[in-house]
């Protein structure tokens, strides 16, 4: 049986890797992006994923995709909320609307997108939501207090959810990255990005690749005794 995947913002960095890992697993793969057009199209050409666009921190905006891939593609069977953004800057400098954004699209993303595929997958009595979390999210960070929270938010979602869904086949599981190697942290300023490679005990950024592989066994056939659960992929650099 085919499975049907959705990965919000799922066209570049980590959920670039995470849509071609559910590929390669033999999934059919919606990728969800929110702006970038150029390079959406460009990865599906280059992948053959269809992509698709909408804002996940709007409500409407995620029902309307959701359905538009059940007519397109099927029935979804796996959702990944990869899709964040950031609005950095201590509370003292930080603007409502830069709080606000953050929480809605990083939080209110994955309430939305939950929303409008979990009432399929409990029908159907099988499913697989992964949250995509941070080690900002676990241990804080200065300067985000807005992304701190949305983040932290997801982890106490994955627990609740996973709760509600766990006697009819749906696992709702978290995933917290630590500093990988993707765009938004090659904008890090060098000396910054150096002082961050030096707390990381193995030495070294992480690759998205390395992410997208544990994303992949939490969405497969074999992690259903799996549910509830943060998998930290950070080096080693924060351990709890």
């Amino acid at each position: 049986m085919t499975r049907v995947a959705i990965v919000t913002g799922g066209t570049r960095g980590i959920g670039e890797a995470i849509s071609l890992a559910l590929q390669d697993m033999g999934m059919v793969v919606a990728a969800n992006y929110g702006g970038n057009e150029e390079k959406a199209k460009a990865f599906s050409e280059r992948t053959g994923i269809k992509t698709y666009k909408w804002d996940v921190g709007d409500f409407d905006a995620c029902q309307d995709g959701a359905n538009q891939v059940l007519q397109d593609l099927g029935p979804v069977d796996v959702l990944v909320n990869n899709a964040g953004i950031t609005r950095d800057g201590v509370l003292m400098k930080m603007s409502f609307d830069d709080w606000n954004e953050v929480m809605r699209v990083n939080l209110g993303g994955c309430f939305n997108m939950a929303k409008a595929v979990f009432p399929g997958m409990k029908e159907r009595k099988w499913g697989r939501i992964v949250n995509i979390g941070s080690i900002n999210g676990q241990g804080g960070q200065y300067g985000q207090v807005n992304y701190a929270a949305a983040k932290s938010g997801i982890h106490g979602f994955t627990k609740a959810l996973a709760q509600e869904g766990a006697r009819t086949g749906i696992t709702v599981n978290a995933l917290a990255p630590g500093y990988i190697d993707t765009d938004m942290v090659a904008a890090v300023p060098p000396e910054v990005l150096e002082k961050i490679v030096a707390k990381v005990p193995v030495g070294r950024l992480g690759q998205a690749s390395e992410i997208a592989r544990g994303v992949a066994f939490l969405c497969s056939d074999e992690a259903g005794f799996v549910t509830g659960s943060t998998l930290s992929i950070n080096g080693g650099q924060h351990m709890y």
